[in-house]
This record gives structure tokens, sequence and C-alpha cells, in this order.
């Protein structure tokens, strides 16, 4: 019985292990995860967790390569330190990204990121008209899949100022972790 369990359970793995898209298939992915997200160029500040939830969808272009793009709602920000006020920023950003698999499962991808900021509070302030509407990031990270379950690991290089006025260039910095499962379409 033993025997039979291992056989069929290996069955089931080799079916499952080529996790990356054929060349031309299209597939989509629910995900939801964790930010840690900061601002910089703010005095005495502290990361901030907050979620992130969305859906990304892939094409695979070559036998090792495809591209992505997905829309995630995303909650980033940053804390003080020795306060409880935190500032919260809310986007829905827009990832698009190269992904190269340098083995079955396992990508490395980076691309570009848009982001436009739905809501901003520091403590129960609306301070959304003192920032800027549009947010530009470089998400560069790793992925691994395994059974159709994706968990992927970047980090969201802020490129674009998230104030509108001030000498400081706070930018948004999130490192960011989801887990998704992958539907062939």
């Amino acid at each position: 019985m033993k025997k039979l369990f291992l056989a069929i359970a290996a069955m089931v793995l080799s079916a499952n292990v080529n996790a990356q898209n054929e060349v031309g298939q299209v597939s989509i992915a629910p995900t939801v995860g964790l930010n840690i997200a900061s601002v910089s160029d703010f005095d005495h500040t502290k990361s901030k967790a907050g979620l992130a939830v969305g859906a990304v969808a892939e094409y695979g272009v070559a036998e090792k390569f495809g591209v992505s793009a997905g829309v995630m709602f995303s909650m980033q920000g940053c804390g003080f330190k020795g306060e409880d006020e935190k500032v919260k920023l809310n986007y829905l950003n827009i990832p698009i990204l190269a992904n190269y698999y340098v083995y079955k499962g396992l990508a490395v991808k980076a691309g570009v990121q848009p982001g436009i900021l739905l809501s901003a509070k520091s403590g129960d302030v609306d301070i959304k008209d003192n920032m800027k509407g549009f947010d530009l990031s470089i998400p560069v990270g790793a992925s691994y899949e395994y059974q159709n379950f994706v968990l992927d690991a970047r980090y969201n290089i802020g490129v674009t100022k998230a104030n509108k006025e001030g000498s400081k260039s706070n930018k948004n910095g999130v490192f960011q972790i989801t887990l998704g499962y992958k539907f062939k379409l």
C-alpha cells in the first residue's frame, strides 16, 4: 500500500513539474500577500506592513521567457519611531514584468510598475492633495511555482517622488511577498 501511494504521488508531482508557461500559453493568477513599505527621506521613519491583493496574467514568449502584467491593490506608506501615527498610502499598481525561468518553476523578474494613488492619510488627516497621483517603481525579484502555486518576492524601487512639494525626495520602497494560484487559459 505504501509503494502504491508513493507511485501515485510521484506521478502527480511529475505531471505538475513543468511550472512555467509554454510558448503561446496564457495564464492568470489571483494573488494575495504582504507589503513591508517605507518612504525615503522622512526623519525617524519605520516600515509599515500592509496588504497586497490582485491578479497577474502571463504570456509565454519563449521556452524560458515570459511577460506578465497585473493589477494590484497595494497598502503602502510608513510609520514614525516612537509614535503611533502612520502615513497610509493606498495604490492601484500595474506591474509589467519580464520573467526569465532559470530552472523549472524558478524565475527572476524585473520591469516597471506604474501606480495610481487611491488614498493618502497621515493619522486621520487626508493628505491626498499633498501627494502625487502617479507613482513609478522598478520591481525586481524572483518567483517559484510548484503545482500551480506561485510564491513571488520582489522589491519595488521607487523612481518618482511621492510628495508634490518640499525639498525632500520622498520615494516609495516596498518589499512585497505574494502567493498566487495559476490557471492556464
